[in-house]
Parts: C-alpha cells; sequence; structure tokens
C-alpha cells in the first residue's frame, strides 16, 4: 500500500511541476539560463531544471544534512552544465539558527510546528499509516548565509530563476538577497496557508516587498491535495 501511495503522490506532484516548467520554458525559450535553487532537497527540481532548459549553471543549497547526502550523489554524475551545491541555510542575516528535520523530509524547516493544528494532526495521521515515529526527528543548529553575500561568489552576474522552497522561510531567504534582486529574472516560490508551520509572516508581505522591488505576480497555481500555492514573481525593471 506504501508504495502505491508513493507513486500515486509522485505522479500527481509531477504533473503539477511540469506546468511550471512549461509556463517558465514559455517565458525563457531556449535561452542558456542560470538558476539558484535554494531548498533543493534531494534534486528533485534540479532534474527538472536539467530536462526541460538548457542550463549554463545551476547552484543548489540544502540546510539538511540528511537531505544533501543525495545531491552529493547526484553530483557525481556528468552534466553538460555547471553544478554546485552546499549544506548551508540561506536567510536575511548571518546567524546560526535551529534547524528542524522531519520524517517527511521534504517538510524539514527552521520555523516551528503547531503540533495543535488541524492540518498537523490530519498529516500526521496520514503518515501514521507507513510508519509511526516522531514527525521531528532532530533538531540541530546550523549556519545561515545570505543570497547576498554568496552572490559574490558566482561565476555569472545574472539570475533567470530564482527557486525557492524552503518551508515557511521563503521570505527571509528574499530579504537577504535583497541587494541582487535587480540581477534576477523570475522568482519561483511557496507559499504555505496552513496552520501548521508557524511563519514571521504574511503573504501580503512578500507579495509587497517584491511589488516594491519591481516584480510582478504572473503566475499563482495550487500545490495537490496541500494548503500551498506556488507563485511565480518577474522582474518588470527595464
Amino acid at each position: 500500500m506504501k508504495i502505491f501511495f508513493k507513486i500515486f503522490i509522485y505522479l500527481i506532484d509531477l504533473n503539477h511541476k511540469n506546468k511550471i516548467m512549461s509556463f517558465l520554458k514559455s517565458k525563457l525559450k531556449n535561452k542558456l539560463i542560470n538558476v539558484i535553487d535554494v531548498g533543493a532537497h534531494k534534486g528533485e527540481t534540479m532534474q527538472l531544471f536539467s530536462k526541460k532548459f538548457n542550463l549554463n549553471s545551476i547552484i543548489c543549497y540544502e540546510a539538511s544534512k540528511k537531505n544533501f547526502k543525495h545531491l552529493i550523489n547526484l553530483k557525481q554524475k556528468k552534466y553538460n552544465f555547471n553544478l554546485e551545491i552546499y549544506n548551508i541555510g540561506l536567510g536575511s542575516e548571518e546567524k546560526e539558527l535551529d534547524f528542524f528535520q522531519t520524517s517527511e523530509s521534504s517538510s524539514s524547516t527552521f520555523c516551528e510546528i503547531n503540533f495543535q493544528s488541524n492540518y498537523y494532526k490530519r498529516k500526521k495521521k496520514i503518515l501514521d499509516i507507513f510508519k509511526k515515529e516522531n514527525y521531528i526527528l532532530n533538531k540541530e543548529k546550523v549556519k545561515l548565509n545570505t543570497l547576498n553575500n554568496q552572490f559574490k561568489n558566482f561565476s555569472f552576474n545574472f539570475v533567470d530563476i530564482l527557486k525557492i522552497d524552503t518551508e515557511g522561510f521563503e521570505f527571509d531567504v528574499i530579504k537577504g538577497a535583497s541587494n541582487c534582486l535587480k540581477k534576477v529574472k523570475f522568482i519561483y516560490f511557496e507559499h504555505h496557508f496552513d496552520s501548521m508551520i508557524i511563519k514571521s509572516y504574511k503573504f501580503s508581505e512578500i507579495h509587497e516587498y517584491l511589488k516594491n522591488n519591481n516584480f510582478k505576480k504572473i503566475l499563482k497555481i495550487k500545490m495537490p491535495l496541500r494548503k500551498t500555492f506556488e507563485y511565480i514573481y518577474e522582474n518588470r525593471t527595464d
């Protein structure tokens, strides 16, 4: 039963991701592009980018040591583009912060979890069907850097796609890119509207921040089976 459920979720999510990739490709055509993938998890989105786009370079950041092991394995393969992977977190400032590794690895986060939320309780019941274990597997201190600092080390000076999937920490990553946002064409990120993840901001704050930096929302799409939407904003600076 577990394997069939995983296949079902995988196919639904793959269809959803392909829609987003097709939308971005319609905007970028066959251009040689640079991508920054913040919250790369096990490299799923990186691999989609490599199949769908003509890549020059993709830089991946993953805060989880457990998830990062999968990225190391992918790094061993040969690609016709530059691939760099970093086991660090990105945020609005340089500091250390508690990172929570969850049993559902894609939900690992810097944010606290509201264990009393109805969304969490429903999610935990589903997870317990397959394997009963603590939702938070462990907590560890992780060093954060900023995209402003990291940008100085890139071999390119313009980013076509900045993808952010950091489970409630997206706005922190964006604020840490304040000085280099003008060098980013598209920002692709998700926002959770459930009460399970305790965020320090509302979606309206991200929207206003990006609007004030000359970005315009060009796509909003709901993720399957989740109270989460994914967005794409385009830099309209001439």
